[in-house]
């Protein structure tokens, strides 16, 4: 005979999950981006210049114009996803006032293409309804609560600050070290990094960590390479 059951206040079936996953997303893809874009901006500068000002002109240029671009561009994202959530709570609350009865019959109807009995399904329903009506619509039909409405605000400030927190890494491997050690330095360090970033995304998506550190090593080192080349190539032509 098992043993009584233990609770599991540690597992996330409290609401706000969405909501918490949806800025930690923000903030590993802010600091991926700000990671790649900053150190390929600055690794191509310095291909074409041992000079530190243009490089670290450039490099704070790309970190200021990146991070409120990602915010911005996160917020406007996430606001759109907000929306549509409400409109559809909304939409299920309407119908819930409107056509209760329907709507309970729906929502036993979906208990029972879980595998639940027609007789289960029914007092499943009509418990949860006499309990939440809408929480229970919201969460058989669209998965969602209403607590769990995504934030678009925190959303564009994990991103904003995460890409911050990124582009330090390439800023310092490409100024501390001296001048030879610049660009080698600032392509293991980035690298590295990337690695990390994209065990991390694999984490929270429930994917293969291994497959997107190789995705994301390999662009970081496709980008690095590219600006690298070309800052090369314009130094040596004479255009710069």
């Amino acid at each position: 005979m098992s043993g009584p059951a233990k609770a599991t206040h540690n597992e996330p079936h409290q609401g706000g999950l969405a909501e918490r996953l949806n800025w930690l997303r923000a903030g590993v893809l802010g600091a991926n981006d700000g990671i790649v874009s900053v150190a390929a901006v600055v690794v191509g500068v310095a291909g074409a210049t041992s000079d530190v000002s243009p490089v670290l002109t450039a490099g704070a240029a790309a970190l200021i114009g990146g991070a409120i671009s990602m915010a911005l561009g996160e917020y406007v994202s996430v606001s759109s996803q907000r929306d549509t959530q409400r409109a559809l709570i909304a939409k299920e609350r309407r119908e819930l006032w409107e056509t209760p009865e329907e709507e309970l019959d729906e929502l036993a109807g979906l208990y029972r293409d879980k595998g639940l009995s027609d007789a289960t399904a029914h007092q499943v329903a009509q418990e949860l309804t006499a309990h939440d009506a809408l929480a229970a619509h919201l969460d058989a039909e669209l998965q969602i609560t209403e607590r769990g409405v995504v934030s678009p605000w925190n959303a564009a400030f994990a991103s904003g600050l995460a890409f911050v927190i990124g582009s330090i890494l390439p800023m310092a491997a490409i100024l501390l070290p001296p001048a030879a050690w610049r660009v080698p330095t600032t392509f293991v360090a980035v690298l590295l990094a990337l690695a990390i970033t994209g065990a991390v995304a694999a984490r929270i998506g429930g994917s293969s960590p291994a497959r997107a550190m190789i995705r994301t090593v390999i662009g970081g080192a496709l980008a690095l390479a590219a600006t690298f080349a070309v800052g090369t190539l314009l130094d040596t032509s004479g255009v710069v």
